[in-house]
């Protein structure tokens, strides 16, 4: 077996090897144990079957390592809460392959099982009129927002995460599969699965991260989602497949503030399984992309698939391939050319784009272009993108 090392943690966490041996991998097969309380020093994990239990955080100073194909479970009925929080000032180092990646699960496989994991970083934000700081929406009450752009949480790499996210119905506690606040990019964000959350799949709360190589499977809410200034400038092959229930390709918003900054992504593929349903059926949410409180971007080489009409209690309601949702989103963003899609093939919806109720879209010459030949994503299927013998990349 790998070595296992150990550094300072707190007393709370507990790990227990099934090892005698470690220099026999073989013979005792992978490490075991359990993973919990406050990690304070620099912790790595070989490669193994974990359970985490309740909300693990990883403080300001400290580093969490796990080995390339581990498997961490949780259980909802052990713990009221389970999570795992990567504080500011914290690292976290999850390096798996393409045959080997490490995958966070739940028992029961139900979605909203449990928090996921959340990155709270030191880079900018713009939040509600113009704040520079903000308290996140997790229920957690963490202050996120910072100075340095250049920020550098660690490496989530060929990271699968399943079940997770959830919403909690007094409307104060929003968790998704992947949360990213104020993270800087610095940080690597690589071949990551988002599966079956009761939420978004990935939602950046400000910051400069960027993400490459991501795959939003069966999430409830979004696919994708942004608020706070999130300015990532090197994101590429995004793959998003709602199935089941499941509201917006990308939801899109920048807390109501006009800027002149913005993503910029490349190679998207947004498809909605024909038997897919909205959350919330008595507010239809079924656009591939969604823009509204002066959200904007940079997107090309886009394919859109099925986000077509959902008919409720006998009124048929039209998906289209870009919402505009409201006035001085258009007013600002579209018409200030701060908004572009470019070489955008969509089949399944009857228009390209439109606004909401009375707004009206015409985008400037160039900021949205058509093509039979884009391609969106390419991404390379494998075991980090297969769950129970089914490729994810459908």
């Amino acid at each position: 077996m790998k070595k296992l090392f150990l550094g300072l943690t707190a007393l709370s966490l507990i790990f227990t090897s099934c090892s005698k041996d470690d220099n026999n991998e073989e013979t005792n097969g992978p490490a075991t144990g359990t993973i919990q309380g406050e990690i304070t020093g620099n912790v790595s994990y070989a490669y193994g079957n974990y359970n985490l239990k309740g909300v693990v955080r990883v403080k300001p100073g400290a580093t969490l390592t796990i080995a390339a194909g581990s498997v961490i479970t949780i259980d909802k009925t052990a713990s009221t809460d389970n999570g795992l929080i990567v504080e500011n000032g914290g690292t976290i180092n999850l390096i798996g392959t393409a045959d080997q990646p490490i995958v966070f699960t739940e028992l029961s496989k139900v979605p909203g099982s449990w928090s996921g994991i959340m990155i709270v970083g030191d880079a900018p934000i713009n939040a509600i009129g113009g704040a520079s700081t903000a308290i996140s929406e997790d229920g957690s009450n963490i202050t996120y927002g910072g100075t340095d752009s250049a920020d550098n949480s660690g490496t989530l790499k060929y990271v699968r995460v399943e079940y997770a996210g959830k919403k909690i119905a007094d409307g104060q506690k929003e968790t998704n599969s992947f949360t990213f606040y104020s993270v800087g990019s610095n940080t690597t964000l690589d071949h990551l699965v988002a599966y079956k959350g009761a939420d978004d799949g990935y939602e950046f709360f400000g910051g400069t991260v960027s993400m490459t190589n991501a795959i939003s499977y069966g999430n409830f809410d979004d696919a994708f989602d942004w608020q706070d200034g999130w300015k990532g400038q090197n994101n590429s092959n995004w793959y998003a497949y709602q199935v089941g229930k499941g509201n917006f390709g990308m939801e899109i918003e920048a807390c109501s503030n006009n800027n002149n900054y913005w993503p910029v992504i490349s190679n998207i593929t947004l498809k909605r399984n024909a038997n897919c349903v909205p959350e919330d059926v008595s507010s239809i949410e079924i656009d591939a992309f969604q823009f509204k409180k002066e959200g904007n971007g940079d997107f090309n080489n886009i394919v859109i698939e099925g986000y077509g009409s959902f008919s409720n209690n006998g009124t048929t309601y039209e998906g289209t391939g870009c919402k505009i949702q409201d006035a001085t989103t258009n007013n600002n963003q579209v018409n200030g050319s701060k908004i572009k899609l470019t070489n955008v093939k969509i089949t399944g919806s009857t228009t390209n784009y439109k606004g909401a109720g009375s707004v009206v879209v015409n985008f400037p010459t160039g900021q949205f272009t058509t093509s039979t030949t884009s391609t969106g994503a390419s991404i390379t299927t494998g075991v980090w993108a297969t769950v129970e013998g089914t490729s994810l990349l459908q």
